[in-house]
């Protein structure tokens, strides 16, 4: 089951600033706990499977953690004191900050998993170009990247194999994965300049463009963007009549 079958991708790209931009005006737990439950409920409704979601976003429960460290050691301080060493100093306060930081980075990025799941680049292209009237180098030189993200794997894949068959891959961890990157990066800057020089001798960029498709917001854009909107507000006002809505500017007084 997929409801947003069909719609822009630009579409995509509005809602999800619309679900999680109001979010950067506080800093509490439940507001982003609210976008977090929301966003995991609605993602089999959207075409992503709970085990489709959690192999997406694995990478995000493992970095999410590392933005409350700091909060937790240096920020704000109040309340009961749990640790004080030189400029750390745990607190109550600077814990409850630091697991909203947290949970609020899922908020953000949880979303990004679920709405850019199966997006087409050469329709996101035609929406980019046609609804949001972005210059067209900056249109083709996004859809390029976007075909160009299956090939780094490819890549990766390969050079890996290649690595292990030479026996480079017994030379140290670090070593390997450094070298391993490196290649990684002058092949991508290779291709990048394979591409952009097929590209000016094709003409891209050297005048206006026609469209072969006609991309333009329905009925059910507007429908997905009122809902992600509805999100949102709902997130804030749970956090303010629970009490535990937080502004920022508050925050950092």
């Amino acid at each position: 089951m997929n409801l947003l079958r069909g719609i822009n991708p630009v579409t995509r790209l509005l809602g999800l600033a619309l679900l999680t931009t109001p979010l950067m005006l506080t800093l509490d737990v439940v507001s982003a706990a609210v976008t977090v439950a929301l966003t995991v409920l609605a993602a089999p409704l959207c075409g992503v499977p709970w085990r489709r979601l959690a192999r997406r976003a694995w990478p995000l429960f493992v970095v999410a953690p590392i933005a409350g460290v700091p909060m937790a050691l240096y920020g704000r301080s109040g309340g009961m004191v749990f640790f004080s060493w030189g400029l750390i100093n745990v607190t109550e306060l600077s814990l409850s900050l630091a697991a909203a930081a947290v949970v609020r980075v899922l908020a953000v990025a949880l979303p990004v998993a679920v709405l850019s799941a199966d997006v087409d680049p050469t329709d996101l292209g035609d929406g980019l170009s046609q609804v949001l009237k972005l210059p067209e180098r900056f249109v083709i030189g996004a859809v390029a990247a976007l075909r160009m993200l299956t090939l780094l794997r490819e890549d990766l894949d390969a050079m890996r194999m290649s690595r292990r068959a030479r026996g480079v891959a017994d030379s140290g961890r670090f070593r390997y994965f450094f070298s391993l990157a490196f290649g990684v990066l002058v092949m991508s800057l290779r291709r990048a300049g394979k591409l952009a020089a097929a590209m000016e001798a094709r003409g891209f960029g050297s005048g206006p463009r026609t469209h072969a498709r006609v991309s333009a917001l329905g009925q059910l854009d507007w429908v997905v963007m009122v809902v992600c909107l509805a999100g949102a507000l709902l997130s804030l006002g749970l956090a303010w009549y629970t009490g535990h809505l937080r502004p920022v500017w508050a925050v950092s007084r």
